[in-house]
């Protein structure tokens, strides 16, 4: 059992002393003055040094944490303002007791406590342990800028673990609260870890301390050299005779002087100039202004493209450039043909009713499927109108800095993508395409649609501010025109500033006429051929467009052109032949198996499964939707991965059948059983309303009986009345039913006007019925049906049409 000792107290303020560590203590409260004198009567000179748990004057035992330090006075130094003293700790004790003595101190009854030493000193780990701290206190110490002997003598002296880790944590910074837990740590392996971890925390406090300062004496540094070296540059040019940095203001504030600038632009330049003229030319600031000034002398403020508005020359390039497209022509000669009225009034004083002499028109937007020559169009408007080309491609912007550009107070600002354009372009009025404009994306950083209203809207595009120049530029002869692939992407807001052109995609026969004015041409000079090395026949063409592309346009077409011309170039290279005429049989060898598999009509009249049309970005093609009974509990099963739209029209279709049952012929008992719709191909998403009619006629064939016309196709939307409703994509989806080798089609009658703009071999090969009521579509599609005077009639039972047909 330890002996108990009665001691006077010492209460330490933010200090913890430890065993084997001497400290200089100042004491100046009553109580704690008559402690210390009263120790120092005793033989020992004793004390137990004990920190408080906070930094009160007045001391209460409830207020002195329970382990301390048995100390030893040393040396005593006396004054008016109290007592300065060293304290030498002897071993950690623990208070037993707090009580006030007579004479008006604290005393305690301590006793020592048992440290718990390591189970094997000589393991391993412990002794790696102690050798690591040993290390990194020494590291410590140097680092801290104590010499390196006396660092070593000092820790030398102390040998025993425990004694080390607290000699250790008596001279490292560490707060009141760490100091007292390492002194409550009872295990000595578990002292010198955390004393372990204490250490390498200040090890790298201070690593970062030398490195911040290495970083600030290195910039410091570098930046006297720049400016010893800059004025030694001024020396040696003076003595040279050649320009200084004032003959350079000069010749900048000259050009800038020459250039024909608003007023607010002027305003703002001057500005910009004084700042420049007043701070040293080595600073950041004046790198800044510096950039923006050129920036400023780069744009075309006062440069403009002699517009050559020429119709028949327009015509001509159009025609040369693209083939086809006879909507489209025409809608861009008038647009050039309005802007050349209205540029001959304001040259005669102005368009009748305005007062502004400013030729402004408005913005087109081309929509379409990709490949159909959207971007090349507007390329030859350029050429026809001899101005300057600039396409940028908005697909995937998500910033509005990207249109507006960034403010000149963040690193690295510089003018958006519209400022930028137009000074590559060197003229204030180029043809500007925005490219993939419903490919805009929205970010925390803004929203660029939102952006682009001011730049497309002509009434205000004449004071387009951007975030980086700070002052209006005038946009309004820009001609600006953005290409589209789903017009229901762009923003209402947006889409009502621009004026729509709609590019459709292209029929089998116009594509081989591309192939053969442009695509093979053009693919012949990239690989190296001449005309006379390599034919295509007019079949293996239409092979290569039937089986290895599906797409409205003819970008797929012209890579597989291209595959089909190195294939032969390499055989003609390694001398394997001489020249190459490819014909139809010859494709599958060359290109591989097909890699298009598209629909064709049926060839036989089939209970159940009707035609349908649809229409996707790449064109249009025909689709099949299969219709069967089956045993059940009247019900409706659909499948083919159909959206909600498409499962409302079935239902329709389901319920006009039940209420015209008894016209149709349907026993009753009939829909007792279970109705199963599905719509190849199931990996597909389908949806839209379009489908209605055909989903109607399948169903009404599954239950009546009667076979429905292979060589029929059908669209339109359907009520629950049996209207036949108006859709879209007509052209596209009467293209793509021709190419399945569809002789007659059903359209609602409300879309006649589409019709058109079918080419002129399209509307030759397809005889089109415009039908309003579903009775008229199953007269038209169903054997033995009829459609009299408002009414469905049949002229045979379901039997008697299935033996015809067989």
């Amino acid at each position: 059992m330890p002996e108990r000792l009665t001691l006077p107290v010492l209460p330490l303020r933010e200090v913890v002393l430890f065993p084997g560590v001497t400290a200089p203590i100042g004491a100046g409260r009553p109580g704690t003055l008559r402690a210390l004198e009263a120790a120092l009567k005793t033989e020992d000179k004793l004390v137990f040094a004990v920190a408080q748990r906070e930094n009160t004057e007045g001391v209460e035992p409830s207020a002195l944490h329970t382990i301390g330090t048995i100390a030893r006075i040393g040396q005593v130094q006396r004054g008016l303002a109290g007592m300065q003293l060293l304290v030498h700790g002897e071993r950690r004790a623990i208070a037993m007791h707090y009580a006030e003595h007579a004479g008006g101190w604290l005393e305690a009854i301590v006793r020592d406590t048992e440290e718990l030493a390591p189970v094997n000193a000589e393991d391993p780990a412990f002794v790696a342990l102690h050798r690591e701290v040993r290390a990194r206190a020494a590291e410590l110490g140097q680092k801290s800028g104590l010499p390196e002997e006396v660092v070593q003598q000092v820790l030398n002296g102390v040998n025993e673990p425990g004694r080390f880790a607290d000699l250790v944590a008596g001279y490292i910074d560490l707060t009141t609260v760490q100091r007292q837990a390492l002194l409550e740590t009872l295990s000595v392996e578990e002292r010198i870890r955390r004393v372990l971890v204490h250490v390498q925390r200040q090890l790298s406090v201070l690593e970062a301390q030398e490195e911040i300062k290495s970083q600030v004496q290195e910039e410091l540094g570098e930046r006297q050299r720049e400016m010893f070296l800059r004025e030694q540059l001024k020396t040696i040019r003076r003595e040279l005779g050649e320009e200084d940095e004032d003959s350079e203001m000069e010749e900048l504030r000259e050009k800038l002087a020459a250039l024909e600038l608003p007023e607010a632009a002027r305003k703002e330049v001057d500005r910009e100039l004084g700042r420049l003229s007043r701070i040293a030319r080595e600073s950041m600031e004046a790198q800044v202004i510096r950039t923006y000034l050129e920036t400023i002398l780069e744009l075309p403020w006062g440069e403009r493209s002699e517009d050559h508005l020429d119709l028949p020359q327009a015509a001509a390039v159009l025609d040369e450039d693209h083939y086809a497209l006879g909507d489209v022509k025409d809608r861009v000669l008038e647009f050039l043909a309005v802007r050349k009225l209205r540029q001959e009034h304001a040259g005669d004083g102005g368009a009748p009713g305005n007062d502004d002499d400013r030729v402004r028109g408005s913005i087109l937007l081309f929509v379409g499927p990709p490949g159909v020559g959207k971007t090349s169009v507007a390329k030859s408007i350029a050429r026809a109108m001899g101005r300057e080309y600039i396409r940028i491609s908005l697909g995937g912007a998500r910033d509005e800095a990207d249109i507006r550009g960034h403010r000149r107070t963040y690193v690295g600002a510089m003018p958006g993508r519209i400022i930028q354009g137009l000074k590559q372009a060197g003229t204030r009025n180029p043809v500007f395409l925005l490219d993939e404009v419903d490919k805009l994306g929205v970010s925390f950083q803004g929203d660029p649609a939102s952006a682009l209203l001011e730049v497309l809207d002509p009434a205000q595009n004449d004071s387009f501010t951007d975030h980086y120049l700070g002052v209006p530029f005038d946009l309004s002869e820009v001609l600006f025109i953005a290409t589209a692939n789903f017009i229901q992407n762009i923003p209402g807001p947006l889409l009502d500033r621009m004026e729509v052109v709609e590019f459709s995609g292209y029929t089998e026969g116009e594509k081989r006429e591309i192939a053969r004015t442009y695509l093979i041409p053009r693919q012949l000079r990239e690989n190296g051929l001449d005309p006379a090395q390599l034919g295509i026949t007019d079949a293996a063409l239409a092979g290569i467009i039937s089986s290895y592309t599906r797409e409205s346009g003819v970008r797929q077409l012209e890579r597989e052109i291209g595959k089909l011309a190195r294939k032969v170039a390499r055989r003609i290279a390694s001398g394997e032949i001489a020249t190459a005429v490819i014909d139809q049989d010859q494709v599958d060898d060359l290109l591989g198996r097909p890699k298009v598999h598209p629909e064709r009509a049926m060839s036989d009249d089939t209970v159940g499964v009707a035609t349908g049309m649809f229409y996707t970005p790449v064109g249009g093609d025909i689709m099949f939707v299969e219709a069967s009974t089956m045993k059940g509990k009247g019900e409706l099963v659909l499948t083919g991965q159909l959206g909600d739209v498409m499962k409302e029209s079935a239902r329709a279709a389901w319920t006009w059948a039940r209420a015209h049952a008894s016209e149709l012929g349907i026993p009753g008992d009939l829909f007792e059983r279970d109705v199963h719709v599905h719509v190849p191909a199931g990996a597909i998403p389908k949806d839209g309303p379009s489908a209605g009619v055909t989903m109607a006629t399948a169903v009404v064939s599954a239950l009546s009986g009667r076979p429905v016309r292979h060589d029929i196709a059908m669209t339109g939307e359907i009520t629950l009345r049996g209207r036949v409703l108006p859709i879209g994509g007509v052209k596209e989806k009467l293209l793509g039913a021709s190419r399945a080798g569809i002789a007659e089609v059903l359209v609602p009658k409300d879309n006649a006007r589409d019709l058109e703009d079918l080419p002129e071999e399209v509307r030759k090969n397809l005889r089109v019925h415009l039908v309003e009521e579903l009775g008229e579509v199953l007269a038209l599609t169903l054997h033995g049906a009829r459609y009299r005077d408002g009414h469905l009639v049949f002229d045979a039972d379901p039997t008697e049409a299935l033996a015809t047909v067989g």
